[in-house]
């Protein structure tokens, strides 16, 4: 049976979120971020979740080995990005999954 899951997002100014994210939605971080206002309208999603613009770029806290393995689109988007960290991710790209309950991500700044 779906459920909601917490996920913790850090905003850019550094405040720490707890958000409740449905399983049965087929939502990413990316809009999660967007539907709880957590940045700037205009400044996450940009591209609309095509992994094409690293607009929705967060570093990964906690429980980066939960998460699927990087797509080549993604991996290439971010080879290009701006504040690229060893633990970057595009949030287009993490679905919302009961296996990834009580992530943490911080919101990368936007370029």
């Amino acid at each position: 049976m779906p459920q909601d899951i917490t996920i913790f997002i850090t905003d850019r100014n550094g405040v720490k979120h707890e958000v409740l994210a449905p399983t049965d939605m087929n939502m990413n971080i990316m809009e999660l971020i967007r539907s709880y206002e957590l940045a700037e309208e205009g400044t996450v999603g940009v591209c609309g979740g095509m992994a094409m613009c690293a607009s929705c770029q967060v570093y990964v806290l906690n429980g980066e080995e939960k998460l699927q393995e990087m797509g080549a689109e993604e991996d290439a988007m971010l080879a290009d990005a701006f504040h690229v960290e060893p633990n970057s991710r595009l949030g287009c790209q993490i679905h919302i999954t009961e296996e990834i309950d009580g992530l943490e991500v911080e919101i990368a700044p936007y370029p």
